[in-house]
């Protein structure tokens, strides 16, 4: 089979064996995949990666232990928990120490024509889903763990900062709980997109507003962003984070202490907060589509997803 081979910033692809499919695992046959700035992140040289890389995708069930999956649709949540632990018995499996992470850690990723993951991972699609909303759901859900961390009441003034793939979905998820959301970005053609949404945007502001917010997330994928963020948090505000980049972030701590701010860490949410939003209105996901490309094309994909003002990217399973 074909798969996506990553390793010191060189993107290839190369023929493997189809993987076996370990006891309580599936097997599946992918059928689209999208390029998150997690890939390219690793691509720069995050946790030392090397491998297959890929976790958001949409497939079909080749392979399974439980019959009534073989031939469905799904997607699949990317952190393969131990079950055993003290974590997982909490149900905090995200943070099973013990965790493989598809594409990322230590569990090839789906950017492939077949790949393996849990049977308990995986989410059935509605039917007539099309695939191209089907392959947000992992970023969407993502998107969706901001609300299930922290109460945000609907009708309460969130700042987003950042207009990228991340930072849309946030906005527009917000949007849809009911709270009047403000997104600064840089890019005026993505911000249209929040915008059309009723979401306020502003690009490229001469300075950002001052301790104007008592909710802040942060989602610019680059370490200035954070530093932004504190400071536009009012005393006792909340900032939330969404930015993963391969480095050290310098930040003054002075103003998040004096201020007394709450930070807080985000990354995985629940697959079933977002299944519903891929139905319906609320989420225009066709206009977040930048590009496509076949899966033996990916060091094309990856190049042109690393481009500035790019949106999704997405890469077709081989037929």
């Amino acid at each position: 089979m074909l798969a996506v081979h990553l390793e010191n910033g060189a993107v290839t692809t190369r023929e493997v064996e189809i993987p076996r499919r370990p006891e309580g695992f599936a097997l599946l046959r992918l059928l689209l995949a999208g390029i998150c700035n997690t890939d390219l992140e690793l691509q720069r040289g995050y946790y030392g990666f090397a491998g297959t890389p890929g976790h958001e995708f949409a497939a079909e069930v080749v392979e399974a232990g439980m019959p009534e999956l073989v031939g469905r649709r799904v997607v699949g949540e990317i952190n393969v928990a131990c079950t055993q632990c003290e974590w997982c018995r909490k149900g905090l499996g995200r943070h099973c120490p013990n965790r493989t992470v598809l594409g990322i850690v230590n569990q090839p990723g789906a950017f492939a024509e077949f790949f393996v993951l849990p049977e308990r991972n995986l989410h059935l699609l509605p039917e007539g889903l099309p695939m191209e909303r089907a392959v947000f759901t992992e970023p969407l859900a993502a998107a969706c763990e901001i609300l299930d961390q922290v109460s945000i009441p609907p009708g309460e003034t969130v700042a987003v900062l950042g207009d990228g793939k991340l930072g849309l979905l946030v906005a527009l998820v917000l949007k849809a709980h009911g709270c009047r959301v403000h997104q600064f970005g840089r890019h005026p053609e993505k911000l249209r997109i929040a915008g059309a949404a009723g979401v306020d945007t502003e690009c490229n502001p001469a300075r950002l507003p001052t301790a104007a917010y008592d909710w802040v997330v942060e989602a610019t994928g680059n370490p200035e962003g954070l530093r932004a963020a504190v400071a536009m948090a009012r005393p006792r505000g909340t900032v939330v984070m969404k930015s993963t980049v391969h480095g050290t972030v310098e930040i003054d701590t002075a103003p998040a202490i004096v201020n007394e701010l709450t930070l807080v860490g985000s990354r995985c949410g629940r697959f079933e907060a977002a299944l519903p939003l891929l139905v319906g209105e609320a989420i225009p996901f066709e206009r977040m589509i930048s590009a496509r490309f076949q899966l033996r094309d990916a060091a094309k994909a990856f190049a042109r997803a690393a481009e500035r003002g790019v949106l999704k990217v997405l890469l077709d399973g081989v037929a």
